[in-house]
């Protein structure tokens, strides 16, 4: 007994354990779903609870709540009415089955299915409803702006022409409907289809008939449906009455809206169609009770033969046989039209556009006066080129840098308003050595850049290099940065973690400091950007969302410190306004001693009737910039209305994002300020040191460009024949030259205008011809004047050049062509800067810097400048000397003089006075033998060129001081030499003062 008892004890052991490895299977499943959920919930958690810090940081929870609540609502609505449909239509086919089906061998094929679907039958017709309502309402939130638009609709003050609506109508209201034409559509069609297969599957409809082919529920059910779309689609008829303002169309390129045949023709077919689709409707809810198929179906084949008749060939027939005849006469009203909505639409309706001779004579002494505000300001340092000179001699340190094309701007000095070519330094990680990547170092030592570097935008040292005037680290100059440090920026690193406890020892690098024992300062963040997240919860929050375990266990993280992320301006700007449209250029100022990012903000459509659609990306992208299509609240890249109706300044200290009502009179921004409440503030609330270095945004210039090169004509026989169509011509710097040349920032002063302004310009050349049509500016200037765009118009027959012919006129002149041969065979590479054209004396004044770069690890230096006039074109060193030669005065040696003293000059010889010649100085060096070598030989040539000139011309004055610049250039020939072969330099040969026509430079 007792080894019984022993063996059912171990047996009764052996049992338990079999019946626990079960359990703890049947636990063990349970317990990671439920993990899973939670680890995905806390992850999903994270994620919004951080975007809403983010946003309290910046002051604007509203957008964030006011975003998530409308897609909310929206997914909740319309979710559930496509779940609820579909799950009734299913509902009402399962109990309106029949309950004999026949045993047909299609019956008996069929049971086997309905006998394995009868178990899950319930929880299959749920779970298709749940999911048909979670992919709608995840569609329908993704409206939520076009939803805003509508709720929120602003009228715009105008009537369409043809329907005597409001334009807010068809811009707001119009597509919303269309959203909830097509959901409406989409539920019904999901509902028919759910119907007509559960009747099928439980034998409602049958293919091979024993009786009826469908039973009566099944009949009504299906009438019902189909007499709902159709009664839909009469509605869609109706409504797309007025879509028509906003189609566009093949009359003309471009052309958007109603033609002659639209009104004439579509718009009675629409009428028709809409009563005869009502008509359709009426007989299928009919059928619900009679279920007769004769009659429906007869009225659906009469809607067919009506939207064939009336909607295709009545269209076709008029268009053939009453509009292709006389088609000018017949349009002309709708061209009209369309020319009047694009030109307000695209803002361009007040652009001056005067005649303008395009004639080129030499200056006389008071033109040169009247034009000194111009010429003085001339931009010689191009943005897009000077960035790898901006780096080479301001950098300080590898992980700085400076973005790959500059900014333009002015500043008032000490000497006045002077135009200025300005960058920030920023941080960047990539430039920290592979040996000093570590988390720290990335996370929490590199983390800010630090000031802004400024130079002249019209001059330049003597070697080429940049004119500062502020510079290096600690920042020295003269704009008085208080707060130089640069926290937010376009370069800086995803994330950072600052700030500590007053005492604790700083450990973020401020910036180098040779004369500190550790070879820099540091810093600790005493702002209030970025988000609190020194807690434990904090950590693990940010942990989670950066997929960062280092931010969880690192000891550089405190409680007192803070987390900035999405730094850089347009993506705080896109957050905090997420239905506007950013410029793609964000600027640094420096106002009230700190740095602060101004981005422009566009508000868009593509519903303002008769309207021209323009493409975003084709129209703004450049030699120097590509538009990609925008990541907006509605991403679009066609429109057809723009305004630059805010401006938002980002602090790069603090991260502040403030948004200004720019244009507040626009209705597109007065619907999204109801929209998002006190979001936007009051332009006057702008700082006064921030508005005055304002600038006209350049996308929207472009923009205006790609529709002013056509809708510059108001008049309808001539737009429709396109014979003055303009092009925005390519840019002839860039090989090959097959892309836009970009918009200039220059300070000039137009015919009409009483002093310089900062504008920002364009040319135009005729279809398929280089030279000019017209050149246009707009005033970039805060006031009054602000946005005024001025048009001059050249003759159809004139001869000035484009910038392509300019170009090629550079480079075929045998004197340029030769210098530049000379430069490019010193070693060096030669870079041609941007061709900059200004209104002067009745033509146009061409102006285009060049670059010398070593060919090895070189920096671009201005080292010459191209001056073309007319026909004359000429390559010096100065501005000022190629400016006199085109202009047919006698230029002075190096340094050359200012335009004060070129009138001075032509004063004192109308007086008939002797002006004696500036001692001349030897070429520039750079210290680079190779770069001074080609100078010098370059110096060389145009020296020899300008003595044979003066001597043919019988100046033995000009001559003799063109000896003496070919003795200085040939001694720094011969000094280069020797450092490149290693040698003393040798004493050059005297030079005759009168040299052979064959002698050698």
């Amino acid at each position: 007994m007792p080894g019984m008892g022993g063996q059912g004890g171990q047996g009764g052991t052996g049992e338990t354990l079999v019946e626990e490895r079960p359990r703890r299977r049947s636990v063990l499943i349970p317990t990671i779903i439920v993990l899973a959920v939670l680890v995905g919930g806390f992850v999903l958690f994270s994620g919004y609870f951080t975007d809403w810090l983010w946003f309290d940081s910046v002051g604007m929870t509203q957008v964030f709540t006011i975003s998530i609540v409308t897609r909310l609502i929206m997914f909740a609505v319309f979710g559930s009415v496509m779940g609820i449909v579909v799950g009734l239509a299913l509902w009402i086919a399962w109990r309106t089955r029949p309950t004999f089906q026949g045993m047909t061998p299609e019956q008996a094929s069929l049971e086997r299915y309905r006998e394995a679907l009868e178990p899950y039958r319930r929880r299959f017709a749920i779970l298709i409803s749940v999911a048909l309502g979670v992919i709608a309402g995840l569609a329908a939130s993704g409206e939520w702006g076009t939803f805003l638009l509508w709720r929120n609709a602003t009228p715009f003050g105008i009537e369409d022409p043809q329907f005597g609506l409001d334009l807010s109508f068809f811009t707001f209201t119009l597509p919303f409907i269309q959203f909830l034409l097509a959901f409406g559509f989409a539920t019904i069609f999901i509902a028919l289809v759910a119907v007509v297969i559960v009747q099928y599957l439980y034998g409602g409809l049958r293919l091979q008939p024993k009786g009826d082919r469908a039973s009566g529920a099944a009949q009504s059910q299906i009438s019902l449906l189909i007499g709902l779309f159709v009664l839909l689609k009469a509605v869609a008829y109706w409504f797309d009455r007025f879509a028509l303002d906003t189609k566009s169309q093949q009359l003309v390129a471009g052309f958007t809206g109603l033609k002659y045949t639209d009104v004439n023709a579509v718009l009675p077919a629409l009428n028709i169609l809409a009563a005869v689709a009502v008509l359709v409707s009426i007989l299928f809810f009919i059928n619900v009770f009679r279920r007769h198929w004769a009659i429906p179906v007869m009225g659906a084949i009469l809607l067919v033969v009506t939207s064939v008749v009336a909607g295709m060939l009545y269209p076709l027939i008029v268009q053939q046989f009453q509009v292709r005849p006389s088609e000018l006469v017949r349009e002309q009203p709708y061209l009209e039209r369309n020319i009047n909505a694009t030109r307000d639409a695209y803002d361009i309706a007040d652009a001056e556009i005067t005649d303008y001779p395009g004639t080129v004579a030499p200056p006389t002494a008071t033109v040169l006066a009247d034009s000194a505000g111009t010429l003085d300001a001339i931009r010689l340092l191009d943005p897009a080129v000077v960035s790898p000179t901006f780096n080479q001699l301001q950098q300080i340190r590898g992980y700085y840098s400076f973005n790959n094309t500059l900014d333009v701007d002015r500043y008032t000095l000490d000497d006045g308003k002077r135009g200025a070519i300005i960058a920030v330094r920023e941080i960047n990680l990539a430039g920290i050595p592979d040996g000093q990547r570590n988390w720290t170092n990335d996370r929490a030592v590199y983390t800010h850049g630090y000031g802004v570097v400024a130079a002249y935008d019209n001059t330049a040292l003597n070697n080429g290099q940049p004119d500062f005037f502020e510079s290096d680290i600690p920042s020295e100059g003269e704009l008085d940065i208080e707060q130089p440090r640069v926290y937010f920026g376009e370069l800086s690193p995803t994330y950072s973690i600052v700030g500590a406890p007053e005492g604790t020892p700083p450990v973020e690098l401020d910036y180098p400091d040779d004369a500190s024992p550790s070879g820099q300062k540091t810093n600790t963040y005493q702002g209030s950007g970025g988000v609190p997240m020194g807690s434990l919860f904090g950590r693990l929050l940010f942990a989670t969302k950066f997929q960062d375990a280092n931010i969880l266990l690192s000891d550089l993280v405190n409680s007192e410190s803070r987390i900035l992320w999405d730094r850089g301006p347009l993506t705080r700007v896109e957050k905090v306004a997420p239905w506007l449209t950013l410029d793609q250029d964000p600027y640094p100022v420096v106002a009230d001693g700190r740095i602060t990012w101004v981005v422009d903000g566009y508000t868009l459509s593509n519903e303002y009737p008769y309207s021209s659609r323009v493409s975003l990306s084709e129209a703004t992208s450049d030699s120097v910039s590509t538009r990609t299509l925008p990541s907006a609240l509605l991403p679009r890249d066609q429109v057809n209305y723009v305004r630059n109706s805010v401006k938002a300044t980002v602090d790069a200290y603090e991260g502040t994002v403030t948004l200004y009502a720019w244009d507040p009179s626009d209705p597109v921004l007065q619907t999204w300020m109801k929209a998002f409440p006190d979001v936007v503030q009051p332009a006057d609330q702008m700082p006064e040191e921030i508005v005055q270095h304002v600038r006209y945004p350049q996308d929207l210039f472009k923009i205006q460009r790609a529709i002013l090169s056509r809708y510059h004509v108001t008049d309808p026989v001539t737009f429709y024949n396109a014979s003055d169509v303009w092009i925005v011509p390519n840019d002839p710097t860039v090989s090959p030259a097959e892309i836009f040349q970009p918009p200039y920032y220059l300070t000039l002063q137009m015919p009409g205008q009483e002093e310089p302004a900062f504008s920002l310009t364009t040319t135009f050349a005729p279809q398929r011809r280089q030279t000019l049509a017209a050149f246009m500016a707009v005033d970039s200037s805060p006031g009054e004047s602000y946005g005024k765009m001025r048009v001059l118009q050249l003759p159809s027959n004139t001869t000035i050049p484009g910038p392509q012919q300019v170009q090629n006129n550079f480079e075929s002149d045998p004197v340029v062509s030769s210098q530049l041969s000379l430069l490019r065979r010193g070693g060096s590479d030669v870079e041609l800067g941007n061709l900059l054209s200004l209104p002067f004396n009745g033509g146009l004044l061409y102006v285009e810097p060049v670059y010398i770069r070593a060919a090895q690890d070189g920096y671009p230096l201005l080292r010459k400048v191209l001056v073309g006039y007319g026909e004359n074109v000429a390559l010096e060193d100065t501005l000022d000397v190629a400016l006199a030669k085109v202009f047919g005065t006698s230029p002075d040696s190096t340094p050359a003089p200012t335009v004060d003293d070129e009138l001075a000059q032509l004063e004192d010889e109308a007086a008939g006075g002797d002006p004696t010649p500036a001692p001349v100085e030897p070429p520039a060096t750079t210290g680079d033998p190779t770069m001074d070598l080609a100078i010098a030989i370059a110096e060389a040539q145009s020296a020899y060129n300008d003595g044979q000139r003066a001597l043919a011309q019988g100046d033995f004055a000009a001559y003799g001081v063109a000896q003496d610049r070919l003795k200085a250039a040939l001694d720094a020939i011969a000094a280069a030499e020797s450092q490149l072969s290693g040698g003393v330099p040798a004493e050059p040969e005297p030079v005759d003062e009168v040299q052979s026509e064959g002698t050698a430079a």
